[in-house]
């Protein structure tokens, strides 16, 4: 899972069997200090977040499980909206619900 900012959304005027009536929002990639960490993507939402939310999305073979109706062709979608983020930092690295991530670490 990845944490997630919506940024805006996606419209589409048609869509693959499976998608009619998901909407697509387009997401940013966060760390866990809120951080841009890539370029925007399209994510599918089947749970109604709102543009500035901050949400935890999967990707891959995940994501066309995450959807009503299963195995449908998409690359990403949320599974999660955040209400509160703890993050732990103990000499140079940051613990996000037990993911470790060394400061200044490639991403």
């Amino acid at each position: 899972m990845f944490l997630g900012r919506v940024i805006g959304t996606c419209v589409a005027t048609k869509k693959a069997p499976g998608l009619e009536g998901v909407r697509l929002l387009i997401v940013e990639p966060l760390d866990s200090h809120g951080v841009r960490t890539g370029d925007p993507l399209v994510a599918a939402d089947p749970l109604g977040a709102a543009p500035g939310e901050r949400v935890y999305y999967v990707s891959s073979r995940e994501a066309s499980l995450a959807l009503e109706e299963s195995f449908v062709p998409i690359d990403a979608a949320i599974v999660g909206l955040i209400d509160e983020l703890d993050v732990l930092a103990s000499k140079g690295k940051s613990f996000v619900r037990g993911h470790e991530k060394s400061e200044g670490a490639p991403r």
